[in-house]
């Protein structure tokens, strides 16, 4: 075992935070490395491997799975795939352990008349389900019952649940967890390139003079984006804005510990400087965007001394980061939740993406405004999950779109809604209103992860009808559901990923799933048959079948990838970015967008976004002096921990109870000892957690991971008004001493 930790604790810049004799610490391991693949016990023997993609984040490595008797018995890197090129993060390792939990859910469960869940038969829980589903809508109206989805299930597995839901159940209302994620971008990719399209390839890591990351912490993450950052040759100039100093940050040539929020003024003020010394790309602007002039008047008033106070930034830093943008040949800009989950998330994002614009840096090698998705398969749900747009990124109240999906799954068009689905956030205030009675959450544990958590426990408490499918039983929300049905996991059903850079990425079935557990897939449609609409999905006979409608659901638009032959074919060329449409004979496994400066809008061009920053939505004040900032807190946590703390390794890379980081001078002046247990209190809840003195905070902030489950119980429920992505990363709290 100590071997094997030794192997997990080699990523170059890996965080490692230790609990000893109930001390906390954290260790920067410097020195680069990078998992190999270290020693296969030889007590393993495999009899044949299988390749296919990690279930974790987004960064979709290939996995090696050995093989004995067909079942897989470990793991190990693929060496030849082109995301990971033989390396895999601590989750990567373990993803195999993680499915033998005690805790798995084998049966299902429904909630008795003494209040205690006890298994039921599948035909009981689909009688339950149907029964109490359909009398809600009979009582209340079609649309009183809704579901919440998520980016951890296979793309076909999406789609199914999607078009069941909304074409065979008449629910119009239906989102994803990746509105927690990735809406943000998806809303400023939509408005700025005419779709929601991630421009980049992983290879840009490595071939970037000047990469700049906002909000962006890839070195805990994505560690294995992390390490092709290392892997780059051509000294580049590594910037990072954030307020705190983050692992990513303590490698970074540039930090810009900015105040929180303060991003889009310092973007705007960088725009203004190249503007003004004339360090523009001006032959791509005036070919390939607009808006500009209207933009360039705009940022005019965003002057040092605005800035300055704006940002807490000197102005020579300001100008550096202007300046590097300029002399840098290759300048890539990468974000990610510090960006997204903001009130005002999508024009920073917007921001980010004018200053790829008017400098040039897009279609090109290095270059790029890069989103960095989050879950697995969130550019999957994304596309194909027919929550925030119908299949294939087509729009549900445009006629001519609800007649060619209608034409491709042989149904009729009248079943496909003509209007968007509420959010996440209104689906939650619908329950409070009285308005949503039955709800259907899959594979997310919305009792955890949702903003408010207070708020949001009594929320679902007031369904009539709560059913949650998961793959284990324990979750928060698991254990508020009147019904739960027992789900497979990665590893033991069959689909397909797609990761941030649109790789799609096949995963296999290698293991067998625990007792009556089914994959998501099979229980989608036995509630088809037992609904009464299973004759609508007589051709969903299998995910494989799936993929080759969601191909043809995806013809003509800009993801396009009815070039994709099947997954044998996937498995073979190592995964294939879309767009792959049928012409393609033979894709690159390394491809661009907007090599040729044309965009998605209907003139070809981009568009720039731009607008008013605004102030904290919830600024400090006597009574709550500090900012919180949330984040991930090491590589080895994973949302809320429902699967990564099922794993004794994962757990020993970082401390079980929570922790907060506060900077010394902040602990002096309350008073504070290292390691002690203080309370931290915002206007909704509160939470305990250990204190650890680090400068990696500023003075006045305060640092708490979002893995545990006390932080969303302090977070406030405010929501960026284009993406309506909850804004998790900066609220005002006060700390107390003690319990």
């Amino acid at each position: 075992m100590s071997h094997y930790l030794d192997i997990l604790t080699s990523l170059p810049g890996l965080s490692i935070l230790r609990q000893r004799d109930g001390h906390l610490t954290r260790e920067l391991l410097q020195e680069p490395g990078g998992f190999g693949l270290g020693q296969i016990p030889a007590r393993l023997k495999p009899e044949a491997t299988t390749n296919m993609v990690c279930g974790f984040c987004s960064t979709g490595c290939g996995l090696k799975i050995h093989l004995r008797a067909g079942e897989a018995i470990g793991l190990s890197p693929q060496t030849s795939y082109p995301v990971n090129l033989g390396m895999a993060c601590p989750k990567g390792w373990e993803a195999l352990t993680v499915l033998d939990a005690p805790d798995r859910a084998t049966t299902p469960l429904l909630r008795n008349a003494s209040g205690q869940l006890e298994p039921v038969s599948w035909e009981t829980a689909m009688q339950q389900f149907v029964g109490r589903m359909k009398s809600i809508q009979k009582e209340h109206g079609p649309h009183s019952v809704a579901f919440l989805s998520t980016g951890q299930i296979p793309t076909e597995e999406m789609a199914l649940l999607g078009s069941l839901a909304k074409f065979g159940m008449g629910m119009l209302h239906g989102d994803g967890n990746t509105r927690q994620c990735m809406a943000t971008a998806a809303v400023a990719y939509k408005q700025s390139f005419g779709f929601d399209a991630p421009p980049y390839t992983y290879a840009d890591f490595e071939e970037s003079d000047a990469l700049v990351f906002v909000g962006s912490n890839p070195c805990i993450a994505h560690p294995i984006m992390w390490e092709r950052v290392m892997r780059n040759r051509r000294s580049p100039e590594i910037i990072v804005i954030d307020p705190r100093m983050t692992e990513t940050a303590m490698y970074a040539s540039q930090h810009l510990a900015i105040k929180p929020k303060s991003d889009q003024s310092l973007l705007y003020g960088v725009a203004r400087i190249l503007i003004e010394n004339g360090w523009l790309d001006e032959s791509f602007i005036a070919a390939s965007t607009e808006g500009f002039e209207e933009f360039a008047r705009y940022v005019a008033a965003f002057d040092l001394p605005r800035v300055v106070s704006d940002t807490g930034l000197k102005p020579e830093q300001i100008e550096r980061f202007a300046e590097t943008i300029h002399q840098r040949k290759r300048a890539s800009f990468w974000w990610t939740m510090g960006v997204n989950q903001s009130y005002q998330g999508t024009r920073t994002a917007q921001a980010i993406i004018n200053l790829a614009l008017m400098t040039g840096n897009i279609g090109k090698p290095g270059t790029g405004a890069n989103s960095i998705t989050g879950q697995c398969n969130a550019m999957g749900s994304r596309l194909f999950s027919n929550t925030t747009g119908l299949l294939g990124g087509r729009d549900f109240t445009k006629p001519e779109h609800r007649q060619q999906i209608a034409d491709v799954l042989e149904i009729d068009a009248a079943r496909i809604p003509t209007e968007n689905s509420w959010a996440y956030h209104e689906i939650m205030e619908g329950i409070l209103k009285g308005k949503i009675k039955g709800l259907w959450v899959i594979c997310t544990n919305t009792a955890h992860s949702w903003i408010n958590q207070n708020l949001a426990r009594e929320m679902l408490d007031r369904l009539d009808f709560l059913v949650v499918q998961d793959m284990y039983h324990t979750t928060e929300t698991a254990r508020l559901a009147h019904l739960v049905l027992p789900a497979a996991g990665w590893g033991e059903k069959e689909g397909t990923f797609i990761n941030s850079e649109r790789r799609f990425g096949v995963i296999k079935k290698v293991r067998k799933a625990p007792g009556q557990a089914l994959a998501d897939f099979h229980i989608f449609k036995l509630i088809a048959h037992y609904w009464g609409c299973g004759d609508m999905f007589s051709m969903w006979t299998s995910p494989a079948a799936v993929f080759e409608i969601i191909k043809e659901c995806s013809r003509g638009m800009p993801c396009d990838f009815t070039g994709m032959q099947d997954y044998g074919w996937l498995d073979a060329q190592g995964g294939v970015q879309w767009p792959c449409p049928s012409e393609l004979e033979a894709p690159a496994q390394e491809r661009r967008l907007f090599e040729d400066g044309k965009f998605f809008r209907e003139n070809g061009k981009a568009m720039f976004y731009f607008e008013e920053p605004r102030p904290l939505s919830e600024p400090t004040n006597d009574g709550y002096p500090f900012i919180l900032l949330t984040g991930r807190g090491t590589a080895s946590q994973w949302h809320t921990q429902t699967r990564t703390g099922k794993s004794a390794v994962l757990r020993k890379l970082y401390p079980e109870k929570p922790f907060v980081e506060i900077n010394p001078a902040d602990a002096r002046t309350l008073g504070l000892v290292q390691n002690e247990w203080i309370t931290i209190e915002s206007q909704r809840g509160r939470m305990l957690a250990m204190a650890l003195f680090t400068p990696a905070v500023q003075p006045g902030q305060l640092f708490i991971p979002m893995h545990y489950e006390g932080t969303n119980q302090l977070t406030d429920a405010v929501f960026d008004p284009y993406s309506k992505q909850p804004s998790y990363k900066a609220c005002a709290v006060r700390v107390t001493r003690g319990h």
